[in-house]
Parts: C-alpha cells; sequence; structure tokens
C-alpha cells in the first residue's frame, strides 16, 4: 500500500511505531497529486514546499486537503471564483487553529463551486473537477474537490464545508464518508460565508473511523463566533468503541422514501441498506416529515437572501476584484462584480436581493423563516420516537458533466440534504454501495438530533461494519 491509501487512523499508527514521517506521506501524496491532478482537477494549488516545511516541523502530525473557502495564513483562499483571485489569508481560521494543535497540517486547496454555490464543481471559475471514479461525470459539489482528493486518494482526508448537503452529496458520487455538524459545532470564524445561518465546515474521509477522529480536531467553543453554544469537545472517536446497530431505533421517513424522480438504483441500495441495517438487529420505524415538501422552497429563499448580504462587501471598493473598465463609481461597482462573479453566484444574488427587497420581504423572506421552524419542529417530534434517521443521500448517482443545464434540476441534487440543514441537525453520508451499470457509488444518509454526534458516528461506523463496501467497486 502506498502512503497516499492511508486513512487518518493508519496514518497515525505507522507515524508512531516509526514505520514514516510525515513529511514522506506528504512527498508520497505530491507524487499522487502530480500524476492524477491533471485528470481529476481535485486541487487548485498545493503548497508543496509549505506543506513539507510544515511537516518537518509537526513530523508525527497527518496532512489534511483544505477546501478553497476556509483561510489558512499564507495560503490562496480563492473561493473558487474571479472575485477573490490573488487573494492570500493573512490568518488561520479557527477551526484550522484546532486542527493543527490537534496533530494535523493543513496541505492543498482544494476545488469547489464558485462560493459555495452549486452541486456539481462545475460552478468553479478556476478548473473542472471529476469524478475518480467515472471520469466523465461530476464528482458533486459544492465540495468536490475535496471528494475527489479523498476519493481518488489524493490525500489522506479533506474539509469540505455544507449549507444544503455540499458535504454529503459529493460523499455519496465519490465513495468516502462526509460528515455535516450540528449547527453550532464547529467554528465559521475564518470560514467564507454562504449563508450564515446555515453553513457548517465538516470532515470528509475514507472512513467513519477518520471522519470521528478529525471532526473531534475541529469541534470547540469559540469566542469569535457568536452563533456556538457553550458546550464541551466531542469524543466521537471513543463513542465508536462497541459500535452496534442491535436495538437501535431507525426512522424511515415515508416523504423521502415515497419521493419522486429518485433514479431506481439509489431506491435498490438504499433499501439493502434498510435490510441490512434490520439483519444487525435495529428496529426500523416508519415516521412522517410532513413539511419536508416545503424544505426545498424555503432554502432558496433563505441562502439566497443570506449570501446577497454576505456577498456584498464584494463591490470592487473594499475587498474583491476591481475592474478597470470604470468610469465613475456605479460603473465600478458594476463592472467588479459583474466580471469577479460566475453566472451561479449572480443568479443567488438576484434572488436573494429580490426576496430581501421592500414590499417583498415578508411575502417570502419572513414566511420561509416561520415554515423553516415547522420544518424543525418536524425533526424535534420525530427524535422523540426514534434514535437515527435513514434515508437516501442524493437522487441519483453521480451524473455527467454539463448534463444538468436546467437550475432547478441540479437544485434537486439537494432534496434528501436540505431538511436537516434547515433544521440544525447532524447528518452523515456513509458509502453503501455500488450502480450495477457504470460501477458509480452510491451513500446512504443518517441523521441524528442536534449535538449527537457521539450517536451518529457510532450508528454510522456500525452500519460500515455490516455494509462492507469495498473501497473501488466489484469487477
Amino acid at each position: 500500500m502506498e502512503l497516499y491509501e492511508l486513512g487518518i487512523k493508519a496514518a497515525r499508527e505507522a507515524l508512531e511505531k516509526g514505520e514514516t514521517t510525515a513529511r514522506e506521506i506528504v512527498q508520497s501524496i505530491i507524487g499522487r497529486c502530480r500524476a492524477a491532478n491533471p485528470e481529476i482537477g481535485a486541487y487548485l494549488t498545493f503548497d508543496e514546499e509549505g506543506a513539507l516545511a510544515m511537516a518537518d516541523a509537526h513530523p508525527k502530525s497527518v496532512p489534511v486537503a483544505i477546501k478553497d473557502l476556509i483561510n489558512v495564513a499564507g495560503q490562496p483562499c480563492t473561493c473558487a471564483s474571479k472575485m477573490l483571485q490573488g487573494y492570500v489569508a493573512p490568518y488561520n481560521a479557527t477551526l484550522i487553529d484546532n486542527m493543527i494543535g490537534r496533530g494535523f497540517i493543513p496541505a492543498g486547496r482544494t476545488n469547489m463551486d464558485e462560493f459555495a454555490m452549486g452541486s456539481s464543481t462545475e460552478n468553479s471559475a478556476l478548473m473542472v473537477t471529476r469524478n475518480p471514479y467515472a471520469r466523465d461525470r461530476v464528482p458533486g459539489g459544492s465540495s468536490g474537490g475535496s471528494a475527489a482528493a479523498v476519493g481518488g486518494d489524493m490525500c489522506i482526508a479533506a474539509l469540505g464545508s455544507d449549507t444544503g448537503g455540499s458535504i454529503r452529496q459529493p460523499a455519496s458520487f465519490c465513495n468516502c464518508v462526509g460528515l455535516k455538524p450540528s449547527y453550532g459545532r464547529v467554528s465559521r470564524y475564518g470560514v467564507t460565508a454562504f449563508a450564515s445561518s446555515l453553513d457548517q465546515v465538516g470532515p470528509m474521509t475514507k472512513d467513519v473511523t477518520d471522519a470521528a477522529i478529525l471532526f473531534d480536531a475541529l469541534a470547540g467553543c469559540d469566542p469569535m463566533d457568536a452563533t456556538m453554544p457553550r458546550r464541551d469537545r466531542p469524543q466521537c472517536e471513543k463513542a465508536l468503541e462497541g459500535a452496534s446497530l442491535k436495538g437501535v431505533k431507525i426512522g424511515l421517513p415515508k416523504e423521502y422514501f415515497n419521493a419522486p424522480g429518485v433514479d431506481p438504483e439509489v431506491v435498490r441500495i438504499t433499501k439493502e441498506a434498510v435490510d441490512k441495517c434490520a439483519a444487525a438487529g435495529a428496529e426500523m420505524v416508519e415516521v412522517g416529515l410532513p413539511h419536508t415538501e416545503y424544505a426545498m422552497p424555503v432554502y432558496y429563499v433563505i441562502a439566497p437572501a443570506e449570501a446577497s448580504a454576505n456577498l456584498a462587501r464584494f463591490d470592487g471598493v473594499r475587498y474583491g476584484h476591481r475592474s478597470a473598465k470604470a468610469a465613475d463609481i456605479p460603473s465600478l461597482y458594476a463592472n467588479s462584480r459583474a466580471e469577479g462573479f460566475g453566472p451561479e453566484v449572480k443568479r443567488r444574488i438576484i434572488m436573494g436581493t429580490f426576496v430581501l427587497s421592500s414590499g417583498y420581504s415578508g411575502a417570502y423572506f419572513k414566511r420561509a423563516q416561520k415554515v423553516r421552524t415547522l420544518v424543525k419542529r418536524d425533526f424535534d417530534e420525530v427524535f422523540r420516537k426514534v434514535d437515527v434517521l435513514l434515508t437516501p443521500c442524493a437522487p441519483t448517482p453521480a451524473f455527467k458533466l454539463g448534463e444538468l443545464q436546467d437550475p432547478i434540476t441540479m437544485y434537486l441534487n439537494d432534496l434528501f440534504t436540505v431538511p436537516s440543514s434547515l433544521a440544525g441537525v447532524c447528518a452523515a453520508s456513509v458509502p453503501a454501495g455500488f450502480t450495477k451499470e457504470g460501477g458509480l457509488p452510491v451513500g446512504v444518509q443518517f441523521v441524528c438530533n442536534a449535538f449527537e454526534e457521539e450517536r451518529l458516528v457510532g450508528v454510522c461506523k456500525a452500519f460500515e461494519d455490516v455494509a462492507d463496501v469495498p473501497r473501488r467497486p466489484p469487477r
């Protein structure tokens, strides 16, 4: 086995035994990236000298790829946008400091949908990213570069961000584990904002154990983030001990299992996952989340509205790209934003500005917030009856590059992930199998109540053990 194929736990064990060094692991990843990145396009940049220097300074640390919206001092942070080309972060995000303090090295900047807006990474202004399992298909999004890096063994692990499914959907497409923490579990200080009431950073790894280890390193209270409640650090790695599905009450939301337009292979693999859980001793319970049908329209009111406010700072004066075609201040604003932002970002800014405008905010934004509360209450009620929910993760396996041109069809990729984001609960995608035609990965989603990540990873680990999905599709 090559060093770049290791996961976090295996790499740490090798480092502790003196079988390798952090420098050797980084060198192995650099070699793999030089060979594979021109075709896959997982990384936007990789500071080889900087990563090797950090490895020498922290010889028992494990390198982790970073989604290009998280600030790491001295590294670019472009959000895959022309608006921020040339920007170098002057400080570390809090989660990066937490990670370094727990034995990890931030190494390499992964591609993404511009400002995290998209479900395929096709909205990156800088590079095309391909699925490592099928090069003519997307890796998912917006954390597609991180997913492709993990799925293509171009890193030990990676960080992604999830607003409406941007960790879980690409994890499903690229056969890796993606964990979206509860809202408020991981500090957002130093993370470029898309929708501030939804964004969360989480791990994307080769197995559940690695996700638990990396999540423990990221989480923790931060006085710089006022949305974080005071809670003790999670102990997810410890929660994996003796993980079992026996006696676990697993809810099956009927709205998810009866959703129209779901690919037959996703249905088959999800039902097989249900059967495996039942065979392992779990109690399967049908439940209802009656406001699920409103989750998508609510999300596409709230998220663009918050994006419109957050991206207003990029005006060509204070932040970001400044147009050279400006005769006066109004044309400076207009040209800078027109040149700096891509089509999807512009679309969402326009949508968000409209729903916040005078005369419309009550009809759209305020009403959406009320319905969001109803979505949250559905989850509160369900978790009084069951321990965890099991659902499909994405309606389809990875689709072909350029296949989905209609924005609405693209948005429906988040059909199963958006509700839990609106509710602020924790969720994870775990590999569940491969399609019969083409061997494309498909994951299933587990959802637990807010701040129950220890329970979530325990259930995911137990499912991973019984599912026994290989890293590559069987021939």
